[in-house]
């Protein structure tokens, strides 16, 4: 009963949040990551540190989606991407906006609220790519559209990098696919390509509206929030929750350390597959243990991750 009154609150408090083209407030911010005790930015977003996301980057997919399906967060990957820079890791904290089919009436009311009121400056598209910072990732629905509506090319592209010195997950189309791969290091998660632009005169061609700036969006199958933290490699892209972030890091690291001594051992004979593949015995579980303190300094961890996991364990 309790669960289900405080869903209830959760989705009318969502309702209440006004569809408009300008930032979630602070209060609701709060109100939607209440498990999130750390660092916040100003207006309230999660702001994980730069340490866990710089761990991360050895994170898997799989490492991930264990920790979180564990905590009953079963829709965070989502698949399916077109890429730039494959062969490479995209982290960071999440940025959201929401773009929905044009609506001259609703377009109008935004582009006048931004611009008189919110001291927004030109058209829509750039108005979540002002408000980029270090290590932020741009994630945007919108709505998987294709022709005539890309709204990032390579001059979008080349500000959002200088801002975040990152690239976007974006649920759509974007533009300018050569001039965004000489950008280097954007790495990019999208969902196609297409040559054309979007249209956003409210009294001419209109297709895109942009309907919300750091709120709840949906990438996928996966409900984002500003302030998660992004994992995009091999193809697809896992949202991290802010409160999950150091249990789905240092899970990640544990496995690798054991990996790491149970091939050695394993090459240098000491044990057989069967005793490394099962549940390992107090023994190993001691002999790992004295490895990692022989080893600490030299290991793909942090040493102090590692003092760390040694302080809980008992033998």
């Amino acid at each position: 009963m309790k669960t289900l009154l405080l869903l209830t609150l959760c989705l009318y408090t969502l309702l209440q949040i006004p569809a408009q083209g300008q930032q979630i407030s602070k209060a609701d911010l709060l109100f939607l990551t209440p498990e999130w005790k750390g660092e916040r930015f100003p207006d309230g977003r999660p702001k994980v540190s730069d340490e866990l996301l710089n761990r991360l980057k050895l994170v898997t997919h799989e490492e991930a989606w264990a920790v979180m399906k564990g905590q009953n967060y079963k829709y965070q990957y989502a698949e399916g991407w077109k890429t730039i820079n494959p062969d490479s890791v995209l982290v960071g904290r999440a940025v959201t906006a929401t773009f929905m089919p044009g609506r001259p009436d609703v377009h109008r009311v935004i582009d006048k609220r931004g611009h008189e009121k919110d001291g927004r400056v030109k058209s829509q598209n750039s108005w979540p790519i002002d408000m980029l910072v270090k290590r932020d990732v741009y994630v945007v629905d919108q709505f998987g559209m294709h022709e005539d509506g890309p709204t990032i090319g390579d001059n979008l592209g080349n500000s959002i990098f200088a801002k975040t010195g990152n690239g976007i997950v974006y649920e759509g189309a974007v533009r300018d696919i050569a001039g965004l791969k000489e950008i280097g290091s954007f790495t990019s998660f999208f969902r196609s390509y297409h040559p054309s632009h979007h249209l956003n005169n409210p009294d001419g061609e209109l297709n895109t509206t942009l309907v919300a700036i750091n709120q709840p969006t949906r990438i996928g199958k996966v409900m984002v929030l500003p302030g998660d933290a992004v994992l995009g490699r091999d193809g697809a892209v896992t949202f991290i929750p802010p409160h999950l972030l150091e249990q789905v890091v240092t899970t990640s690291e544990i496995v690798r350390l054991r990996d790491m001594f149970g091939h050695q051992r394993l090459r240098e004979q000491k044990y057989t597959p069967g005793q490394i593949d099962n549940r390992w015995s107090a023994d190993i579980e001691k002999d790992f243990s004295q490895w990692l303190n022989a080893h600490a300094n030299e290991l793909p961890v942090p040493k102090e991750a590692i003092q760390k996991y040694l302080e809980k364990r008992t033998w």
